[in-house]
């Protein structure tokens, strides 16, 4: 187990990339550490939830903002009482950097998951949760490829276990990946 200073990890990409497998075993990799899921605060909302579509407007990506928010917050209290924490939600496109400009506490280290279309389709096809129905794979890819700023360590986790995505992160995170 490692017994590091405290930091911040910020695992993103689209879903069924792994960011929950991954996020889950580079937590456990820390002696103190929290892995905070972002979509948890998207779940609590009982009445009114806003879900992000391709053509979402204003009040969709209000609520998208607010959960970003939420996590950033719970990130910077976690850190601040000295816990590692690996955060992992959806954050691609534009609002990557906004996510970032949320959190206080640096450094943050930004890894960016982005196997191959047909690996997530595989993936995704596997799960008992299925997150895809608005949005295609494909779709959201080229939201993540095209939209998203090229900033952190981008991992093309295609032909990686998760156990092995850990294993290149931890290797990489110090020279890449940081931001701030």
């Amino acid at each position: 187990m490692l017994n590091d200073k405290p930091s911040l990890y910020l695992i993103t990409g689209i879903m069924a990339s792994g960011k929950s497998t991954v996020a889950q075993l580079l937590a456990e990799r820390f002696e103190k550490s929290v892995h905070l899921r972002g979509d948890v605060f998207r779940r609590m909302i009982v009445n009114d939830r806003q879900e992000v579509r391709p053509d979402s407007e204003d009040a969709e990506l209000g609520q998208l903002r607010l959960r970003y928010r939420l996590a950033a917050m719970s990130a910077d209290a976690y850190y601040e009482a000295g816990f590692t924490v690996v955060m992992q939600d959806v954050v691609i496109g534009p609002l990557l950097e906004e996510f970032l400009a949320f959190l206080r506490s640096r450094p943050v280290t930004l890894v960016v998951l982005c196997p191959s279309v047909e690996a997530v389709e595989i993936r995704e096809a596997a799960r008992s949760k299925k997150g895809y129905g608005i949005w295609t794979v494909s779709g959201l890819d080229q939201v993540l490829r095209e939209e998203t700023p090229r900033i952190g360590m981008w991992l093309d986790t295609t032909d990686l276990s998760p156990e092995e995505t850990v294993a290149e992160i931890l290797a990489r995170s110090q020279s890449e990946g940081r931001i701030g």
